[in-house]
């Protein structure tokens, strides 16, 4: 095309995503590998009865504190009627639903996008199969969160199926929620 610069042409978007900003931060940790380490944090506070809420801001990223945004993100959670809840925001089991179902769907188009794969369209369905017994304390041979997850993904793509399957596999939540993962957990009395 005439009258577009060499920026423009690199500034190409795949499915909605910089593909140059993506390979950016590829060829950084390439550099070097201390750059890899992002660590996300949140703070949250309890309001009341199932009611609480967590500000979500600063991480680290690239070697660096990010300070591009300049207002937190303010999420809320609740529990539904049924556990004596205010029903006002989804609960935390939801939020793990979503968390893997956004996750999913990013991972896979971002990874699409690099690859210079097309998507169309994609839309998900999550169940999580949850036995309460563990969780309140009835049981010790129930587990105390879902005890299975099934995902259903629908996506619009001249791509090969296996290949947009393995390429949404890479998403970090499906890693935290399939395997095990060490979590340290400190209480302390105020």
């Amino acid at each position: 095309m005439t009258g577009q610069n060499t920026a423009q042409v690199e500034e190409q978007l795949v499915n909605g995503v910089t593909v140059s900003t993506v390979m950016g931060i590829v060829a950084a940790i390439e550099q070097n590998s201390d750059n890899a380490h992002f660590q996300f944090r949140l703070n949250n506070h309890w309001i009341d009865g199932g009611l609480n809420r967590s500000r979500i801001k600063e991480y680290f990223a690239l070697g660096q504190e990010d300070e591009t945004r300049s207002e937190p993100f303010v999420v809320d959670a609740d529990e539904p009627a049924v556990n004596s809840g205010g029903d006002s925001s989804p609960n935390p089991m939801e939020f793990v639903l979503h968390a893997l179902a956004s996750c999913l769907t990013s991972t896979l188009v971002y990874h699409a996008a690099v690859q210079g794969i097309e998507i169309e369209s994609v839309e998900s369905s999550l169940e999580g199969d949850m036995d309460v017994r563990g969780m309140l304390g009835l049981s010790d041979a129930v587990r105390k969160a879902y005890n299975a997850v099934r995902v259903r993904m629908q996506v619009k793509s001249a791509a090969d199926v296996e290949i947009l399957r393995q390429l949404a596999l890479f998403s970090p939540v499906y890693d935290v929620i399939s395997n095990s993962l060490p979590v340290e957990f400190d209480l302390v009395k105020v």
